[in-house]
Formats: C-alpha cells, structure tokens, sequence
C-alpha cells in the first residue's frame, strides 16, 4: 500500500505533535480517526525510531494491528520517547535535534526452510523484516536493520541475539515470519518528508 506525500506528512506530523504533548501532558496525543484519510483509518501496525545524531534515542511499536494507523502512530512515537526502557524520557531540549522515522508494516508472513543456509539464501537484504519465535523466545528486526546489518548471516545471528537465543541456536520448532515496510522519513536537513 503506497501512501501519498499528504498522508506520508500527515503521519508524521501526527507523531510530533505526540511527543510534544507528552512533554506537557505526559500521556500520548488522541487523535480522532474519522478526522483522517481512509487509509489512515485502516488498522495496521507501525513502528517509530527516533535517533539524535544517527544515534538511536527510542524505538517502539507492535506486530498485531488492533487499531487505526493513525492512533498507532500516535501512541508509538510516544512510546518511543518516554517509554522505550533504554532509555530516558526524551528531553524537550533534544526535541530540535531529533530524526524520526514511522515504518509501517505488511502482514507477516510465514517463511519455509530446511536449514538456516536455506533459510539465509532466501533473505531479500534491504527489504525484508523478520519474526523468529521458538518457544517464548521472539525478536524482531526491521528492514531498516539490513542499513547496519547488511550480511544475512549476521542479521540471522544478531535477531537471534535479540530474541534471547544463542547466535547459534537453530531447531525444529523455530519459526521464522516475514514482512516488509513503508518507511517515511523527515530530513531535518532539507525539511523535507520521503515516502519509500
């Protein structure tokens, strides 16, 4: 689903103004879905990354949608600043400083492999975001990851990491999923907002 500039800026707009009314009022923004464009309403599952300085600074977001986008969007990118347990409760004075970047996500899908080689031979670096659970261990991994993890192996191995599980760790009852994402960016260079 492509999201037009209108909507891609909408998203993001909304985001900001969630975490600048978490600095007053210490709680998410609420935002009236039937205000918003149809797709808008459509209940999906998003993530929102902050970073000050190419530095991560927060990091929140689902794998099941249970309401619209837009209101997940919202409760996100508060999360990301003030309840991302990394970190501290974002600062109004890092506000100016901040990149944020909204992904939202396609309905995972599952994956069939007969080995972790399979497994990693047909990865799609660069677009594809996986789930793996085993038990009650479960991660998961943007695509956005593959920029700092370009090598499958070692996106495998470091989502296993994140998991719980060894880097080394392979069985018959794990199960990977897949999906990808819309990202939308604001480049506080050029102030401008990319859909991709």
């Amino acid at each position: 689903m492509s999201f037009t500039e209108l909507e891609c800026k909408t998203l993001m707009e909304v985001a900001t103004a969630s975490i600048e009314h978490g600095l007053t009022h210490h709680r998410a923004l609420t935002v009236n879905p039937e205000d918003y464009s149809p797709k808008l309403r459509e209940e999906r599952v998003s993530f929102v990354t902050l970073k000050i300085q190419g530095q991560l600074r927060g990091c929140m977001g689902a794998l099941v949608a249970t309401r619209p986008l837009i209101s997940d969007v919202a409760n996100h990118a508060y999360a990301a600043a003030f309840s991302d347990p990394r970190f501290a409760g974002l600062q109004s004075s890092e506000l100016p400083q901040l990149d944020m970047h909204i992904s939202v996500l396609t309905i995972p899908e599952p994956m069939t492999f007969t080995s972790e080689a399979d497994l990693i031979r047909q990865l799609q670096p660069g677009v594809d975001g996986l789930i793996i659970k085993d038990g009650w261990y479960r991660g998961t991994f943007l695509p956005a990851v593959w920029e700092a993890l370009p090598e499958p192996q070692e996106f495998v191995r470091q989502l296993k990491h994140k998991a719980g599980l060894p880097m080394n760790h392979w069985s018959d009852s794990l199960t990977i999923q897949r999906y990808t994402a819309e990202s939308i960016f604001f480049d506080t260079t050029t102030q401008t907002y990319r859909c991709v």
